[in-house]
């Protein structure tokens, strides 16, 4: 049977962010035939309308407000809920990310709905669809399926590919007034330590560091081969505690879970926390000094030596592949 299904854009510093596209991707596996309806909110959302139908969204629907220029719960589960009363779909769909894992079992309570989180993979479709995700901090997974009510699952960007973008795809635009009202918080400003460089959780490679680095200035290589490779530097939490770097770059149980296509190790020992956060990249390489570390027992490739000698020749190697290329 086929469902409508609400999928949630999210804009972050003036784009779209990735997983908005694939939790689109997940939406129409769901959907079965049935409509996806694209949903965004923020104080200025209507020029991103045409990039969601361009990548499968059947029509979209913005709603618009100074309270939601920043996010905070409070206004955008406001807007949400009122969209979810007007459409009353069958499914919704967020990605795995910071608001999307701050909102969405907001949502599901006030909509008395389950809520399937970090969906890692998606089987079947329509009322046979099955979601896939890691249990145990990624030792084993559970399928799921929902037999009654909403179906409502968050999905972990990089593991469900978005369509191809066609430009030529066409959708209806609409918007809904919300008014959003007795906030707790209101954010006036906010403060970034980092704004360059890629997205970390959305990264199709990821270089991280661990306390093998041994200072700041040795994750300056590691963020040298990281621009190289069009990819985002990471850190153990051995790294950040040592205050190599900051914690908004830890990768962990207890920091962001990552799942890019190549994943480097430096310097990593591969304390079960960490592999929590980075077992299941699609490619692990792995340099260590130490042969017996535990980060060699789920890399696919693994180079025994000094980080410090081996990031060098890997830049110089990459370097001489893109002049040739």
């Amino acid at each position: 049977m086929s469902k409508k299904v609400l999928v949630l854009g999210e804009v972050r510093e003036g784009s779209l962010r990735n997983v908005s596209f694939e939790a689109i991707a997940a939406g129409l596996q769901i959907a079965d035939g049935g409509e996806v309806v694209g949903l965004l909110v923020g104080d200025a959302v209507a020029d991103f309308t045409q990039e969601l139908i361009a990548y499968g969204a059947s029509r979209v629907i913005t709603v618009e407000h100074p309270h939601l220029k920043n996010y905070t719960s409070d206004g955008y589960s406001q807007a949400i809920l009122a969209v979810v009363e007007q459409e009353n779909p069958e499914a919704i769909v967020f990605g795995h990310t910071s608001l999307g894992k701050d909102l969405s079992p907001k949502i599901a309570s006030r909509l008395q709905s389950g809520l399937i989180s970090d969906v890692t993979e998606i089987q079947g479709a329509g009322d046979d669809t099955v979601f896939v995700r890691p249990i145990y901090s990624g030792k084993a997974f559970e399928k799921v399926k929902i037999k009654d009510g909403i179906i409502f699952a968050t999905i972990r960007p990089n593991n469900i590919p978005p369509l191809v973008k066609d430009d030529s795809r066409t959708g209806e635009v609409s918007s809904v007034s919300v008014d959003i009202t007795n906030l707790r918080t209101i954010i006036k400003e906010v403060v970034r330590k980092s704004t360059e460089g890629v997205d970390l959780s959305e990264a199709k490679v990821v270089v991280a560091g661990g306390r093998g680095v041994k200072s700041g200035e040795g994750f300056e290589p590691l963020k040298e081969l990281a621009n190289l490779l069009g990819g985002a530097v990471g850190a153990s939490r051995g790294a950040c505690d040592a205050e190599y770097c900051d914690y908004s770059l830890q990768i962990g149980q207890t920091g962001k879970v990552v799942t890019p296509d190549l994943y480097i190790a430096a310097g990593i020992s591969g304390a079960i926390q960490h592999l929590a956060g980075m077992s299941n990249s699609k490619v692990i390489v792995a340099i260590n000094k130490d042969p017996e570390a535990n980060i060699f027992k789920v890399a696919d490739y693994g180079i025994v030596g000094d980080l410090f000698e081996v990031v060098p020749m890997l830049i110089e190697e990459f370097k001489a592949l893109k002049v040739n290329a």
